[in-house]
């Protein structure tokens, strides 16, 4: 009998093993593939505004894929978009969290805000940002008289107001040198933000109004949204700070606490 050569068997190579990157998160799979990777690009755009660029970097998604899901995420409104056309996280993620009783910080901060608003006279807002934009979750406005009204929803820049200087005060270097790009506060005003714990601006988001705001942190410490009060110059003076910091130090520093006490954010 003849035997011919014995066949080798040629190499293998399954899908995910491609050289190229495999996305991540694989090790929490639920086993439905496609919202993982939509989970993944969620993921992605906490840290902030983001191009399809990043998310493929952020998720190693392939890049038609990234593209697909975070237009159909847009759709459900669980994403959207800033002026640049990056993506960020959507309007319908804050609906969804209010309307489940899961936002433990805004379950708290009506309550709050009402008590600082009662001790200083003033309106009281709590701002988170999302993206290039810092929105109004929570306020107590003052009940007669001259006074700041921003409703609830109202979206305002994150380049001028005291909001917006704690909200940026203690982002990652890069993050906050962007942020300070137009901004009509400096990196110098930053560094004494984060010295003092509060902010203050006079006639800096519109003119004739002055603030003070302070940080409210997460069990981790990360600045999660700024408490702030407001109300024309008259009466705040050009030095707000002097008083009525320790008050809106205060309510931060209460709402941060029942957040360490629930190990929620």
């Amino acid at each position: 009998m003849t035997w011919g050569p014995v066949p080798v068997a040629l190499p293998f190579r399954l899908a995910f093993q491609h050289p190229r990157r495999q996305y991540q998160g694989m090790d929490n799979s639920s086993g439905v593939g496609v919202l993982d990777k939509a989970a993944l690009v969620l993921g992605a755009l906490e840290t902030g505004p983001t191009t399809l660029a990043g998310l493929v970097a952020a998720t190693g998604l392939a890049r038609p894929t990234a593209h697909r899901l975070a237009v159909a995420l847009e759709h459900h409104r669980l994403v959207s978009r800033d002026l640049q056309g990056r993506f960020i996280l959507g309007p319908r993620l804050g609906e969804l969290a209010s309307a489940a009783g899961e936002d433990r910080l805004l379950a708290t901060a009506g309550p709050v805000l009402a008590r600082l608003r009662d001790i200083t006279g003033e309106s009281a807002q709590m701002f988170r940002r999302q993206g290039d934009y810092r929105i109004c979750v929570a306020t107590a406005e003052r009940m007669s008289g001259l006074r700041d009204s921003v409703p609830v929803g109202t979206q305002l820049t994150m380049t001028a107001g005291s909001a917006a200087q704690i909200l940026l005060a203690w982002e990652e270097p890069d993050r906050m040198q962007r942020g300070l790009r137009g901004s009509r506060y400096s990196a110098v005003a930053l560094a004494a933000v984060r010295r003092r714990g509060w902010a203050h601006s006079v006639g800096e988001r519109e003119p004739g109004v002055a603030s003070v705001s302070a940080p409210v942190r997460s069990p981790s410490g990360k600045v999660i949204a700024a408490v702030s009060v407001s109300g024309p110059i008259e009466r705040l003076s050009r030095q707000p700070g002097r008083l009525h910091a320790p008050a809106v130090i205060a309510a931060a520093e209460r709402l941060s606490e029942v957040l360490r006490r629930t190990g929620g954010e």
